[in-house]
């Protein structure tokens, strides 16, 4: 599909704060062209701090506040938090079952996922087994899953019919084949990263230009994002 013809899209991720640093400038640009963009947060985000004086039932409040701010700051329309625990994800039924649902629910043209493959080329962060489990479950429920009818039949009692993804686009490769230039939505991804308090500092302000001139630069962008990209006939 071109870019015109997307209309809602959709983006699976592991943590709050994964879809920032991974496309929170394509989605920023995807909200301003008035596309429609729902977030769907896999895990409770339960783990991802050190401070011994906060419980995990303050950090996923936390990092809920945080996550809906970013995407507030990004135009995301909706926020989905399924609560699979932190740090202990796996590809299974139940966690494939419950992003199918999603993506009936909401029909996307696109999803935007992390990627399921461990890439020794790659670095450690970008590779967390939360991420490649959420990516694996996400792939699945993209494709057979939200299409066949027959497949979790439970979902049709609920009024969530079949639907046919168009695209994947897939973050955290080593081999990415297509670019968004986001020179004019770095600062709104920049902010959107700020907005987890809990998690970054300002050290993004730094980092993430860096990451996306380097990404840009070889396409004739001066900043960019990469995506592995499927097209599904």
């Amino acid at each position: 599909m071109e870019w015109d013809e997307l209309q809602r899209a959709m983006v699976v991720f592991a943590h709050p704060d994964d879809a920032e640093f991974g496309s929170a400038g394509t989605i920023a640009k995807l909200a301003r062209d008035g596309k429609e963009v729902v977030y769907v947060v896999v895990t409770d985000g339960s783990k991802g701090s050190s401070d011994v004086n906060i419980i995990s039932e303050q950090l996923i409040l936390t990092r809920q506040q945080e996550q809906r701010e970013a995407g507030r700051v990004l135009g995301v329309n909706q926020v989905e938090f399924l609560g699979f625990p932190d740090g202990m994800l796996e590809p299974s039924m139940e966690v494939r079952k419950a992003i199918t649902a999603s993506i009936r629910k909401h029909k996307p043209d696109l999803v935007i996922s992390q990627s399921p493959l461990r890439d020794l080329s790659l670095g450690v962060f970008v590779q967390h087994p939360d991420h490649l489990a959420a990516a694996e479950a996400t792939f699945a429920a993209v494709y057979p899953c939200a299409r066949d009818r027959m497949t979790f039949p439970e979902l049709l009692a609920q009024g969530l019919e079949p639907h046919a993804v168009h695209e994947l686009w897939v973050v955290g490769t080593a081999q990415p084949d297509h670019f968004i230039d986001i020179t004019d939505t770095l600062e709104t991804k920049v902010e959107a990263l700020l907005a987890h308090e809990s998690q970054v500092g300002e050290r993004v302000k730094e980092m993430i230009p860096q990451r996306a001139k380097s990404l840009g630069e070889p396409h004739a962008m001066e900043y960019a994002e990469g995506f592995r990209r499927i097209q599904i006939p």
